[in-house]
Order: C-alpha cells, then sequence, then structure tokens
C-alpha cells in the first residue's frame, strides 16, 4: 500500500530510491481506458492518445513550503553547516562581495518575492548590523547573457536595487580582462580563474536556487564567477560525454571537475553558501491540472485545459510568446542551508531528491519527451533549435539515476516545432552555429577542435556579450555538448510535429508531422512488442530506474 503523502515528506533521498511502493502511482500504464495525455510543445500543449501498454512517468506532488521563509532564512545563517554563523565572521572592516544565481532558474520565473530578494535581504540586514558596508552584489552569470537592469530589479527586489545599483550592483564580466584572476591549477592541470572583486574579499557570500541536482555546490562559484579559461576545463565534448546522469553529481566528469576548482577557491577564500531548494507548485490555481494524471480529470479540468488549448492556439506567436514569459510560478521553498559548501550542498541534493525521485523498473525502446517553450537560455527570448537539443537531449534524456530511461541504441521522440528561429540580440553566435557550423559536421569533438577557439576568441560577439545582452560567442558550443551522453546512447532521435524538417536534419534527426507517425517509425521494426515510455513534464521528476 503506498505511503501516505504526510509520510513520504519525511522520507530521504536513500528511502526514497528503494521504496518502490512508496510513488507506484506515480508510474502509470496506458490501457483501453486512459484519457490521451497532455505534452508540451514549445508554446502550446499537444493533447495526444498513446498507444496501449506506453508507461507514463509523473513527477512526485509539490512538497509542503516552509511555513516561513524569511524566519528559515535567519534560522540558516544562525545555525550554519560546519561554519560559524555569518555575524560572527563580521568585522566593520571587511570586504564583502555577495554573489547571486541569475534568472536562468528556476523556470518559469518565481512569483515575487524571489528567493534571492528574501536572501539577500537577510544577508544585507546582518552585514549593516555590524558594519560592514564594502559589499558589493554580483550576478553570477558567468558567460550567460548580461540580465537587463529590468530583470535584476525584479530579482534582487526594490530595496536592494536602489542602494546597490549600478556601482555595486552588476553583471559578471568574463571578458574584463583587469576584473579576472588566475587562483592556480588543480592537480588535473585546470586552470582556476575567477572574479577579482570576489578573490580579493575577506568573505563571499552565494546566494543559490536549486531546481535539480545538477545546481549548487562547487559549481556556484567555480562557474558562475569565472570566465572561458576555467569553463573550457569541463565544458567540452569529452567531458560531458564522460558525465552520464547530470543528475547524479558522483558520476558527471563536468562536477567532478567543478568541485576540484570549488576547492582550491575555498582554500584561498572564506566562501559562506546560501542554499535553498524549491518544490513543484509550477502552476497555479487556474492551470494546476497540468499537474494531474488526465484520468483523475475532473469535468472542470477538462474545460480549463480545452479552453486553454484553445486560447493559446488563437492566439499570435507574439502574444503567446510575451503571455508565458509574463507568467510567474509559484514555487515554494522547501529548505535552506547555510555554511560550508559541501555540507550544505549535501542537505540540499537529499531535498532535491525526496522532491523528484520516482522508482522505475527496467529501460523502454522509445522515450517520448515534449520540450516546453522555455530552458536556462532562453528566459524572456526565443527557444531555438539549439536549445531545444540541448533541452531534450541534454537535460530531459538525463532526467535519471542509476541508467537512462531507454535502452542503448533506442529511439527518442521529441515533441517540439523546431523552427528556424533565433533572437539575433541574445543568441548572434547561436545563428552562425547551426547554419555554419553544423552544416559541416555534428560530432561535438569535431565542432570543438575547428571552431571552438574561433567563436571564443571573436571580437563582435565578445562586444555583443560585455556591452549588449548575447550569450558569450563559445556558448552554443556549450549548449551542443550537452547532448553528447544521448547522441553517444542513442539509436535515433525524431522530431514529432516538426514544421521545418531542414531543421530536424541540420541537427541530425528524423522528423514526422505528427505524434502518431514518429511512433509508428520508432517501433516499425519491433511492433507492438516494442516498450515506450512518457517522460510526463513539466514540472520535473528525475527517474530512479532499477
Amino acid at each position: 500500500m503506498a505511503r501516505p503523502e504526510t509520510k513520504l515528506k519525511e522520507l530521504n533521498a536513500a528511502e526514497l530510491r528503494h521504496e518502490t511502493g512508496a510513488r507506484r502511482e506515480l508510474v502509470v500504464t496506458i490501457n483501453r481506458r486512459s484519457e490521451r495525455r497532455v505534452i508540451p510543445y514549445g508554446e502550446e500543449f499537444l493533447y495526444e492518445k498513446l498507444p496501449i501498454g506506453t508507461r507514463v512517468i509523473y513527477p512526485p506532488p509539490p512538497l509542503e513550503p516552509v511555513a516561513d521563509p524569511d524566519q528559515a532564512i535567519r534560522y540558516a545563517l544562525l545555525h550554519p553547516e560546519n561554519a560559524d554563523p555569518l555575524f560572527a565572521q563580521l568585522n566593520p572592516n571587511m570586504r564583502v562581495t555577495i554573489a547571486i544565481d541569475d534568472i536562468s532558474l528556476p523556470l518559469p520565473p518565481m512569483r515575487r518575492p524571489d528567493i534571492r530578494e528574501r536572501m539577500l535581504n537577510q544577508v544585507l540586514q546582518t552585514l549593516a548590523d555590524y558594519g560592514v558596508d564594502d559589499v558589493h552584489l554580483i550576478i553570477a552569470t558567468s558567460l550567460h547573457r548580461r540580465m537587463t537592469e529590468a530583470e535584476i530589479r525584479r530579482m534582487v527586489g526594490e530595496k536592494a536595487f536602489k542602494q546597490f545599483w549600478p556601482d555595486r550592483l552588476y553583471n559578471f564580466d568574463a571578458e574584463n580582462r583587469s576584473e579576472i584572476v588566475n587562483m592556480g591549477k588543480t592537480d588535473h592541470g585546470e586552470e582556476v580563474w575567477l572574479s577579482r572583486r570576489a578573490a580579493e574579499s575577506d568573505i563571499v557570500i552565494y546566494l543559490n536556487i536549486n531546481l535539480v541536482p545538477m545546481d549548487g555546490g562547487h559549481k556556484s562559484v567555480a562557474v558562475g564567477l569565472s570566465p572561458y579559461q576555467s569553463l573550457r576545463h569541463h565544458h567540452n565534448a569529452e567531458t560531458l560525454r564522460d558525465s552520464h546522469s547530470y543528475m547524479d553529481p558522483t558520476r558527471s566528469a563536468l562536477h567532478r571537475s567543478a568541485d576540484r576548482m570549488g576547492r582550491l577557491v575555498a582554500k584561498s577564500l572564506n566562501v559562506f553558501t546560501l542554499e535553498s531548494a524549491v518544490n513543484t507548485r509550477m502552476y497555479g490555481s487556474m492551470l494546476d491540472f497540468l499537474q494531474k494524471n488526465e484520468d483523475q480529470f475532473s469535468d472542470w479540468d477538462q474545460v480549463r485545459l480545452k479552453g486553454f488549448r484553445w486560447t493559446m492556439g488563437n492566439m499570435s506567436a507574439e502574444m503567446r510568446r510575451q503571455v508565458l514569459y509574463n507568467y510567474a510560478a509559484p514555487y515554494g521553498m522547501t529548505g535552506i542551508w547555510a555554511g560550508e559548501t559541501e555540507a550544505v550542498h549535501r542537505k540540499t541534493l537529499a531535498k532535491v531528491f525526496q522532491q523528484y525521485s520516482v522508482p522505475v523498473k527496467g529501460q523502454s525502446d522509445v522515450l517520448i519527451i515534449g520540450v516546453p517553450y522555455i530552458c536556462p537560455y532562453n528566459v524572456n527570448s526565443i527557444m531555438n533549435p539549439i536549445l531545444v537539443q540541448c533541452t531534450g537531449l541534454g537535460y530531459l534524456f538525463n532526467m535519471y539515476r542509476g541508467k537512462p530511461l531507454v535502452r542503448e541504441g533506442g529511439t527518442m521522440i521529441i515533441c517540439h516545432p523546431l523552427r528556424d528561429e533565433f533572437h539575433p540580440e541574445h543568441h548572434p553566435s547561436y545563428i552562425e552555429f547551426f547554419h555554419r557550423c553544423l552544416a559541416q559536421t555534428t560530432d561535438g569533438s569535431e565542432l570543438g577542435r575547428v571552431f571552438e577557439h574561433e567563436f571564443a576568441h571573436n571580437p563582435t560577439y565578445i562586444h555583443m556579450y560585455r556591452y549588449g545582452n548575447a550569450f558569450h560567442g563559445v556558448h552554443p558550443f556549450y549548449m551542443w555538448y550537452w547532448g553528447e551522453p544521448a547522441r553517444q546512447h542513442l539509436g535515433r532521435v525524431i522530431a514529432a510535429g516538426c514544421e521545418e524538417p531542414e531543421v530536424a536534419a541540420r541537427l541530425g534527426w528524423e522528423s514526422a508531422d505528427t505524434l502518431d507517425e514518429a511512433i509508428a517509425m520508432a517501433t516499425a521494426e519491433q511492433g507492438r512488442s516494442a516498450t515506450i515510455t512518457y517522460l510526463h513534464l513539466p514540472p520535473l521528476v528525475i527517474a530512479d530506474v532499477e
């Protein structure tokens, strides 16, 4: 018998992984009476009948948020992990740098007040109480695009914005050579470069939001405040190909590299980490049916779904995009921890896995996923084909621990319209990468060897990164590399509902007009004996595959 949700919340990550009955209701098998399933499809949703026998994996329900987030933050600052309380580390003559996660997470952006605003206000109050006034706030963008003034104001809140913007609240600039310092090399020969302001501070306080296990930990400082010279050691095709599941940091070569860099930084700097976890309450009361098993839809749910799909389908593309990007999710904070980075991250990971883990038995021949309109790299922008590839093959394929949901040599079906569409201000180098580089090869190692240095040092792309709102010139390479493990593992990738087959072909994928056609293509040889899994996203779910 399944445990009640009240009991489920008390389980730790290890218990969740082995108690297959705890969440068995989240793994459903399609039968003749089953309803159609909702599938994200870019800026719209499909509503499709899946073949009998298809396994559908749903995300766990949202964990209850902490009752008083501000009180929880204060408690974390006063009772840190393996460190003295923040106030006990302060004196008026200190130089303090506060680094803050950018808006790449959570997705969609959360309703105000953002957790980062809550954390920042508490930290700033503590610093003010102890007379610390040499304080800088750095948005830890690394090679991401610069956040706009409006985006920063919304994230950090009016109080901090008015006090610090723009001289002491700003985006990290990975190409300002005078503000980057070499911290040394790891025992693996990896160069560690860091923000000079952070390196010369008496204490670096990092404010983090964890949506999935691949965030946080040493990756925060060692990536968020680092330039290309550091990232090239782990953001490359060879390292990411060896990373297996990105959702299991212990198996990820990328995380092992970032950990080595972070430990080197921690030997020289006093890093005080503040990490938070959020639940899966992505949809408000009018859209909460999107988180339900369709077989349990009420009449009201059916009416809302029909109205939602009709409304979105009859909007212009521009209006639909505007509506979606103005949506803010009612996420709740499920926990917060402060102190020494590794001790904090262990607590955070346990809570994250508690929220997302679902035990699943065995692999399938075919995996179906829907790619929604948003990923970490197109907030307030456009989901271009490279980002569809990154989201589908890089992130959603890797939503597992143990082994992939699809067998080696199997087929992945990605539902997305897949248009040749780019944001010229945010993703200028993506356009050249797609039309020039992928026309020559889709092999990650070859792309890196032939083109990466050129894009990383292209003066036009550097200028647009530093003074505009463009992702760094090398960024599309990283997005392509994220898909390396999936490309090595899969036999085929089929884009279902693809509107421009030439785009799929450029990515090295096949295309199908409909999901039914894609399934027929994927199962042509095995027929009814082919096993199919649909990973019902979003919200996110991590499959613990036995």
